[in-house]
């Protein structure tokens, strides 16, 4: 037994290794060759900062770069409130008229091609600025959709959280004289927290790097950051993209770190107030 159990134990470690490699080695190889001083790709010269001096002065990149913090930014906080109004719906209404219909449109941008999404958004875009002048291509057409592909995966998150959720802590809650807006507040939000949480950053980060529906919405001026890229990786790698993609990595990476111990922290301390609550009563 000894045997085929080492065995096993080792082939599956060494599996995980090598799909970890997989995953992050191209990875730290592009953070290794922003520190590159040779402006070709791939052949090292030596250690130089001077990529990252003159990406301060590289104003195209920089703008990018901004436009899509912004609109990453409120496209998560769209998309989190959409979608959690959408798994409200669907959790607490098990029978309504037209629900089967509801539940698939809020899910349909997860299985639907992002190319067929962009393309019916800027026609529709298109059409009504023929018609009512409005809107101009540009920011608010990329954050439509943008919030529109991430209200679905972020239904998916908060609805599955409310699903596991035992409903009788909020029917305590209403017994007890808790009317239904402080049951929302006191009771179900906090224990949804981190689902919203989590919903955020994953539509926080869909946003960040979506380059199809952003190429197809954008207007003249309104380039985000993967478009800047992504035009750029046409003619040849710029070093100075490298330098853009490991700053990304590393902030996107320190900020999902920090989310992680936070929300760790946070379900301990509830662990330990409900532990306290028991050994009270």
């Amino acid at each position: 037994m000894t045997g085929p159990n080492f065995f096993q134990r080792w082939c599956g470690r060494s599996w995980l290794a090598m799909t970890y490699l997989f995953l992050y080695l191209p990875i730290l190889v592009l953070i290794v060759f922003s520190f590159n001083s040779s402006r070709q790709d791939m052949v090292w010269s030596g250690f130089s900062t001077r990529w990252y001096a003159a990406l301060s002065s590289d104003t195209e990149i920089i703008a990018g770069f901004f436009l899509s913090l912004k609109i990453a930014f409120m496209s998560a906080c769209s998309s989190v409130i959409l979608g959690s109004f959408a798994a409200f719906a669907l959790n607490s209404y098990r029978r309504f008229s037209g629900r089967a219909l509801f539940g698939g449109m809020v899910s349909a941008p997860l299985i639907m091609p992002e190319v067929i999404i962009g393309l019916s958004l800027l026609l529709m875009m298109v059409s009504m600025q023929k018609v009512f002048g409005f809107p101009e291509r540009g920011m608010l057409t990329i954050w439509i959709g943008h919030t529109l592909l991430g209200m679905a995966y972020a239904a998916v998150v908060v609805q599955s959280r409310l699903q596991e959720m035992d409903k009788s802590i909020a029917e305590a809650a209403m017994d007890l004289g808790c009317r239904p807006h402080q049951v929302f507040f006191l009771v179900t939000l906090p224990n949804i927290a981190q689902a919203l949480a989590s919903a955020w950053l994953l539509t926080f980060t869909l946003s960040l790097d979506d380059v199809v529906l952003s190429a197809f919405l954008s207007g003249p001026g309104s380039s985000t950051m993967p478009i800047v890229i992504f035009s750029r990786a046409r003619l040849g790698l710029d070093p100075r993209v490298n330098v853009v993609a490991a700053l990304t990595i590393v902030v996107v990476a320190s900020a999902v770190i920090a989310a992680s111990f936070m929300m760790a922290r946070s379900k301990r301390l509830r662990h330990g107030q409900i532990s306290a609550a028991f050994t009270a009563i």
